[in-house]
């Protein structure tokens, strides 16, 4: 697959985040396959979260294919940028075409990056997981590699001013073990399994996160932080 639209758009991503003066912590980059297809399934805190995931994905040189609701593609600027880096188009009035697309590429090789979550959580906690991301591991025979990601909601969030100042704030992105399911799994009990782990990871990320979430509005209740609280 041609790739002439990803290199420029990393180059741009790579100076605005300079621009920002974000501390970068990436973990775990050795569980993320070399070869072949591959599943992140990425908390969603922010809007930064697929162009940080997929920096943090950089330095074993795969490039992750994101799936994206189809109001993006749509985007006069945005949808020539998506299509030209080969994400995938999530259309929820047609779900089965979105779903082979991701299905295909998975079976060509490609590393696809999926929020399971669905949409941002305002609580900055995990959500509970639609089971897109388990029926593709599981269809495409391909491992999925649970993935945080935590500061970005600190920069550009949902129903929060944008801050888009220059500062020092640090970003996190780990990469847990990949998890290999059975063609036979039970997809609730290994979306059930998933959220787990990937709660446990988002609570490691933020113990060694360096900022104190103490007052923080971008912190959830349960660290001292005055974001709303879950909603389930």
């Amino acid at each position: 697959m041609a790739d002439l639209v990803y290199p420029p758009v990393i180059a741009l991503v790579k100076g605005f985040w300079r621009y920002l003066g974000l501390q970068f912590d990436f973990q775990g980059d050795e569980n993320i396959p070399r070869k072949g297809g591959a599943i992140l399934a990425i908390n969603h805190v922010s809007y930064l979260d697929f162009a940080l995931a997929g920096t943090a994905a950089l330095p074993v040189k795969r490039y992750v294919r994101f799936m994206a609701k189809k109001e993006l593609f749509d985007n006069k600027i945005a949808g020539p940028l998506l299509r030209g880096m080969h994400h995938i188009n999530v259309d929820r009035s047609n779900g089965s075409a979105s779903f082979v697309a991701a299905l295909h590429a998975l079976k060509s090789g490609e590393i696809i990056g999926i929020f399971p979550e669905g949409t941002i959580s305002t609580s900055f906690e995990i959500k509970g997981l639609k089971s897109g991301a388990v029926r593709l591991a599981v269809g495409a025979g391909v491992p999925l590699i649970p993935t945080i990601v935590w500061g970005g909601q600190r920069v550009y969030t949902k129903g929060v001013k944008p801050n888009f100042k220059r500062g020092k704030t640090p970003i996190s992105v780990s990469f847990g073990e990949a998890i290999d399911y059975s063609p036979d799994a039970d997809i609730e009990a290994a979306e059930l399994h998933l959220r787990q782990v990937m709660m446990g990871m988002l609570r490691q990320v933020q113990e060694n996160y360096p900022d104190s979430h103490v007052g923080q509005r971008w912190a959830p209740t349960r660290l001292g932080g005055t974001a709303p609280a879950p909603l389930n």
